[in-house]
């Protein structure tokens, strides 16, 4: 198969946007696709049509026409199978299939047509790679990010720390009666020999006592260098985990990690064999309704910290109904988890590795069905004679969930002050610098799966949009569980602890 261009025309043969895969001059593609349209019959259905030199293999898009042009002697059934893939990928760049759409995302389709085809041969990729490829999503980048958050905040609490020990050492020298020159001024210079020696000597002998008395004093009252210290710990604790995936995770890494671990501490607990069941998802969805896309990844990591309890193994409860794909890890043994839904080592001889998060079993699922999306949300902006009128709802539908600490933010205009709130669910925040009306609900459950917010400001209906939603929960969305561990020797039962959270990576309405 050698496919020399690949192009999106009109239906007269003007091309939008065209990729050639062979040296071919601009005259002569443009020659080509303005013949194509002349060579259809009307009256018959056909995916291809040939001149004595090319085959042109085609799909309609609307009032568009997807075109590959290969030579003749190429197989037409993996001229079509191509056709196919071509067709996929224009809708993951563009809403509408229409010719200001593509021309403004042309660049975007060009990557991804050389994704697809090399030097005129089908690259074997899928939709998911191509879209992976594109992105170049850069892992090493994340991981720099957040050492580097972790690094300001440590420097920004050693500074405060340093300031609130000056202040203690010039409050202990004013409560012993002696004078004390302000930090880094410059009254001490017109002063006598004998005042200059005693500040240098209140200088020297001073600063000792900070050191000292702010010890017993900083544990009694609320210390901002301890959380700082804190946030920077759950922050290395995120780096490991993105090492340990290989994929990526939150948005705004630190501080969606911070809020995570807030609400979702570890258990206290901690047994030698812990698991943890962890899912994020990804969620775009119109504001007419119809979903774009939900993807929900899970992951279930092992932890073991005693030599006693290495050869074990999981016994998974599955009972999840949406379709979703598994997958184990490949030192696990597929078939004895195929047929009994166990998680063991290939080698029941050996262990697994102590001290470190071994990830054995991860799922995906990906859908456009609508009744699957978790939490829906219902936005009616309309427009009344002093700007507009808009009506938030929000309604659980995965009934089994129990979300925690839902945000969830709406956009507002700039410049026309804060938002005349009506009725309303729960609490509600105004972020003048941000723009930005939070909605914020403690918890979303079967007892509170609806509820509603209005409120009225000036702007336009599309002011109020995109609309991102952010939540925790303690539960998982897939139905998937580890319900025992045992050893491999005499299938006795092993003490373990889990914990189960579910996290948003991304949640649009668009």
């Amino acid at each position: 198969m050698v496919l020399l261009a690949a192009a999106v025309c009109t239906k007269a043969g003007k091309a939008i946007v065209s990729r050639q895969f062979v040296e071919m001059t601009r005259t002569r593609i443009e020659g080509l696709l303005a013949a194509f349209p002349k060579l259809m019959n009307t009256g018959k259905q056909h995916t291809f049509v040939e001149t004595d030199s090319v085959r042109y293999v085609y799909q309609p898009l609307e009032k568009l026409y997807m075109v590959l042009i290969t030579t003749k002697n190429s197989n037409i059934l993996e001229d079509l199978e191509t056709l196919r893939l071509f067709s996929r990928v224009i809708p993951e760049y563009c809403r509408v299939l229409e010719e200001s759409e593509i021309s403004e995302h042309c660049f975007d389709l060009i990557f991804a047509f050389d994704e697809i085809v090399a030097l005129g041969y089908r690259e074997n990729v899928n939709l998911a790679q191509i879209r992976t490829f594109t992105e170049m999503d850069s892992h090493e980048e994340k991981v720099f990010r957040a050492v580097r958050e972790t690094q300001e905040r440590e420097a920004k609490a050693e500074m405060r720390r340093k300031a609130k020990e000056l202040q203690q050492a010039r409050r202990d020298a004013e409560r012993s009666g002696k004078k004390v020159p302000p930090y880094g001024g410059f009254g001490s210079a017109g002063m006598t020999s004998v005042s200059s020696g005693s500040i240098i000597t209140d200088n020297i002998v001073e600063p000792e006592k900070p050191k000292i008395t702010p010890t017993p004093v900083r544990p009694s009252g609320p210390s901002k260098a301890l959380k700082l210290g804190a946030k920077g710990k759950e922050v290395d604790n995120f780096v490991d985990k993105l090492k340990s995936e290989g994929e990526t995770i939150m948005p705004s890494t630190g501080k969606r990690g911070s809020d995570v671990s807030k609400v979702l501490p570890p258990p206290v607990n901690v047994e030698s064999v812990h698991l943890r069941v962890e899912e994020k998802i990804t969620l775009t969805c119109g504001r007419d309704g119809g979903l774009q896309n939900m993807e929900v990844l899970g992951l279930v990591t092992l932890r073991v910290t005693d030599d006693k309890n290495g050869r074990i193994r999981l016994i998974i409860n599955n009972n999840d109904n949406k379709g979703l794909q598994l997958q184990t890890h490949p030192n696990v043994d597929k078939k004895l988890f195929t047929a009994e839904s166990v998680i063991g080592l290939k080698n029941p001889e050996k262990s697994f590795p102590l001290n470190n998060d071994v990830g054995v079993l991860k799922w995906r699922l990906q859908t456009t069905d609508e009744s699957l999306i978790p939490l829906t949300i219902n936005c009616w902006p309309s427009e009344s004679g002093s700007g507009c009128d808009v009506n938030i709802e929000y309604e659980l539908q995965e009934e089994s969930l129990e979300l925690n600490d839902v945000v969830i933010s709406i956009p507002v205009p700039s410049g026309v002050g804060a938002p005349v709130i009506g009725d309303l669910d729960g609490e509600y925040k105004h972020d003048s610098r941000r723009n930005v009306l939070e909605w914020c609900l403690p918890v979303i459950d079967a007892n509170n799966k609806t509820g509603s917010l209005e409120f009225s400001v000036a702007g336009q209906p599309n002011d109020f949009f995109p609309i991102n939603v952010s939540f925790v929960s303690k539960r998982n969305y897939c139905d998937i569980q580890v319900t025992k561990v045992n050893h491999v020797e005499g299938d006795s039962p092993v003490r373990f602890s889990s914990e189960t959270s579910f996290v948003v990576d991304k949640y649009e309405i668009l």
